[in-house]
């Protein structure tokens, strides 16, 4: 069973990377690998239980929420022109600036925001900067790489670090203190290594297509939006509550305000939350679901407790195990192999803030930036972009690798 379950999911995974080659789309792929796989396990397993499958329904479901949410609340802005507020004061047009202004930016808002959420909301901003498709691959690449390094180094930028925090592996200060410098490493590699090679300009935006203003109410939706956003992890601190509530109060409250605002005008009806979810990336949301049902079906059959177990036997330095588990979760998705990884480790023997946690944190949340599914926030921008498995590749893989090589270095050298 765990074999032919381990051979669904890589003919899958083969299918998502030939995408373009065989004309599939991978979303398909994905989500016959994961019915297949769960159909595998209850028809093979003697102790196959609805309750299980259930348990990683719940645990998915919170993400897709989050998902939808955060992308109905990135749509509703930017259809009230609000990003023009931003996109207005980026003016370069140099490739080079342009790199290291959104590299930043994505850096330090996934840090207060989180990973997944700030990759949406740049991606979408980088839609109104450069509007030129082909001329945004590397810029949305970027915002991957900087946003999971930006996440790392928070307790509420990335899961797996929130896992750790809530566990007890990680205390706040102490993750802020000793990441920080490692995650800017990591995406420093990259953005030195690309400023080098980018040269010229983005061709200016033809002035007719400029938004002159924002629509009616654009600066209040794009205000209460963004701090909607920034209010996630408050929320999910003072009521314990899973972070996707807090994504739903914040779209609650911006579909009263924009009901309220927009419901005497007929012709206002494309400024409406109904009309704005319209707009949501519907394959891409169910890419994620069978991504994410697929891993499930591969922790439900104990492989990759197996894996973190082989792990543990073969590999006896720390930094190496954490190397692996970083390239491991550009592979398979990083949330299960850290729960295995926090089940391996007992508290009693590695105390809150050991650089056992501290590495796991740092290679967990920058190394899924390796590949493109490695990560919530690559999968995001391979939907919202429709980016192929080996564009990406090809584009920062090497770069990304070394960067986080050099960053867990840093750590090593901070200790």
């Amino acid at each position: 069973m765990v074999d032919l379950i381990l051979i669904i999911f890589v003919l899958g995974y083969v299918g998502i990377i030939l995408e373009h080659v065989i004309g599939i789309n991978k979303t398909a792929m994905a989500l016959l690998a994961a019915v297949l796989s769960w159909s595998a396990y209850f028809l093979h397993s003697p102790t196959a239980d609805l309750l299980k499958l259930g348990h990683y329904v719940a645990d998915i479901s919170q993400i897709l929420f989050f998902l939808m949410g955060a992308m109905a609340l990135v749509e509703l802005v930017d259809a009230h022109r609000g990003f023009s507020i931003i996109t207005d004061c980026i003016s370069t047009t140099s490739r080079r600036k342009l790199l290291w202004i959104i590299g930043g930016i994505s850096f330090f808002l996934s840090a207060i925001l989180d990973n997944l959420t700030t990759t949406i909301l740049m991606v979408s901003l980088l839609r109104k900067i450069v509007p030129q498709a082909k001329d945004r691959v590397l810029l949305s690449c970027i915002v991957v790489v900087a946003a999971n390094a930006g996440g790392a180094w928070t307790p509420i930028g990335d899961v797996t670090t929130t896992m750790l925090w809530i566990g007890g592996q990680l205390s706040s200060w102490a993750v802020i203190k000793s990441l920080f410098i490692p995650s800017a490493v990591s995406v420093l590699i990259p953005l030195i290594y690309y400023s080098i090679r980018a040269k010229g300009r983005y061709p200016k935006i033809p002035q007719e297509t400029v938004s002159k203003s924002t629509e009616p109410g654009g600066r209040l939706i794009f205000y209460v939006g963004v701090g909607a956003l920034i209010f996630v992890p408050i929320f999910k601190a003072a009521t314990g509550l899973p972070p996707f509530m807090g994504i739903i109060l914040g779209l609650g409250l911006l579909w009263l305000i924009t009901d309220m605002l927009h419901s005497p005008h007929q012709h206002r009806v494309h400024l409406r939350v109904p009309h704005i979810l319209s707009r949501i990336d519907t394959p891409g949301v169910l890419f994620f679901l069978g991504i994410l049902l697929s891993v499930s079906a591969l922790e439900a059959v104990g492989l990759l407790a197996e894996l973190s177990t082989w792990l543990k036997g073969a590999v006896h330095s720390l930094p190496v195990l954490a190397v692996c588990i970083g390239i491991f979760s550009a592979i398979v998705d990083n949330v299960p192999l850290v729960a295995a990884t926090m089940g391996m480790y007992p508290l009693d023997a590695f105390p809150q803030d050991n650089t056992l946690w501290h590495m796991i944190a740092y290679a967990a949340g920058t190394g899924g930036s390796l590949l493109i599914i490695g990560s919530a926030a690559g999968v995001a921008m391979m939907g919202m972009e429709k980016m192929s498995f080996t564009t990406y590749c090809k584009k920062v893989t090497l770069p990304t690798l070394v960067g986080f090589l050099a960053g867990m270095g840093a750590y090593l050298l901070l200790l």
